[in-house]
């Protein structure tokens, strides 16, 4: 990572993180106020191009006006596609809508499609961006926590199904992602948090300095100023090094799924309900399963699993399966689900366990018994 005077304002510094993919190379851009210059980047980048505008109703409401004077002042075209917040959005018919919104623009392959949102957004604009022409240049501005520092890196885009979360989808690489920290300030408590649980992943999959870090400056990272700026580009730098090393998640990219396959099965046992579970508190019970589980399996200490909890505790986050409200199925549902997981390979399941806190390995044979017997254990203590 390196820290440059930005070039379109007078004293802000902007952090600057290479995604280095060869000749798909790309930088992610953090810092305050990058909404408003905008237009200016997008143009050194794609000079000429059109952009759909992809948002959803709630984020228009805050940032689209200044987004869409930026564009103007920067000479470049566009149309604003608006859809309705959250996870339900992610599916067939609202893809189709995007795509035809996008066509009837008349937008060429050089054009490009630009995300303005959270998660949910981007992996929605991504996945348009990948089909529509065959593929189109793609912008990402993640306006969550969640989606500065994971969903908008490494080129994931996808939609989701009554099978499961995000298995109709599309590697496609932005060409530039813009992160504006100032935007974080609109976010309610709850959404900040939810995203917190994917910057604690990054401390427990595979840098212990820097769970003890967010352990001794949460406050302050909740607070905002210099300690939120560095959690999220200390973020960006690890998830870009992993997408480097294996884009296509052959291999070390599914670390980076730690706490995920708990985390989305619970997503889809409750439908997607935003009022019942958000993405990352579904990964914040994972990662303390995972964390659990791995300890069941006499892989990880009491002691670390222990720390995990309290910290995800400390910020707010839940960490049981019975802090989801409502009734929760049987372990057999939950293995179904998993079943149709991404990262099956050959029927067998595949999940992210952990030797302690920064020490965690992909596991490509976990037995369903133990599992099952472990998920029983859970939801009998949740019940």
């Amino acid at each position: 990572m390196t820290q440059v005077a930005d070039p379109h304002t007078d004293d802000i510094a902007v952090q600057t993180v290479a995604v280095d993919l060869g000749p798909r190379s790309y930088d992610i851009l953090i810092g305050r106020d990058l909404v408003p210059d905008a237009g200016a980047r997008i143009a050194q980048v794609l000079p000429g191009a059109r952009v759909a505008v992809v948002t959803d109703e709630t984020v228009a409401g805050h940032h689209l006006s200044a987004l869409q004077d930026s564009l103007e002042t920067a000479g470049i075209g566009f149309v604003s596609i608006l859809l309705p917040p959250g996870e339900a959005s992610k599916r067939f018919d609202v893809f189709e809508t995007v795509c035809d919104r996008v066509l009837e623009a008349r937008l060429e392959r050089g054009d490009a499609i630009l995300a303005l949102g959270g998660g949910v957004v981007g992996d929605l604009a991504g996945f348009v961006a990948a089909s529509v022409r065959r593929g189109m240049p793609f912008v990402q501005m993640p306006t969550s926590l969640l989606a500065q520092v994971d969903s908008s890196v490494g080129g994931k885009t996808g939609i989701n199904v009554r099978h499961g979360k995000n298995l109709i989808g599309a590697f496609h690489q932005p060409v530039l992602v813009l992160a504006d920290t100032a935007v974080l300030d609109t976010l309610s408590p709850r959404e900040f948090r939810a995203g917190y649980a994917e910057v604690v992943k990054y401390g427990l999959l595979g840098d212990a300095p820097f769970f003890a870090w967010l352990e001794a400056n949460h406050q302050a990272v909740f607070a905002g100023g210099a300690e939120r700026e560095e959690a999220i580009a200390a973020s960006c730098r690890a998830k870009a090094r992993v997408v480097a090393a294996d884009e296509f998640e052959a291999g070390e990219r599914a670390l980076l799924n730690l706490g995920h396959t708990f985390g989305h099965a619970l997503e889809a046992i409750v439908a997607y309900d935003g009022a019942r579970l958000v993405h990352g508190e579904g990964v914040a019970i994972g990662m303390r399963l995972a964390f659990d589980f791995s300890r069941t399996l006499g892989l990880c200490g009491e002691d670390d699993c222990a720390r995990v909890a309290a910290h995800l505790a400390a910020v707010g986050l839940p960490t049981h399966i019975g802090d989801i409200p409502g009734q929760m199925p049987p372990a057999d549902t939950f293995l179904d689900i998993m079943a149709q997981d991404k990262k099956v390979s050959r029927g067998a399941l595949t999940f992210v366990l952990v030797r302690g806190i920064g020490e965690a390995y992909v596991e490509r044979g976990v037995d369903p018994v133990r599992l099952h017997g472990f998920l029983t254990d859970e939801l009998t203590r949740g019940a």
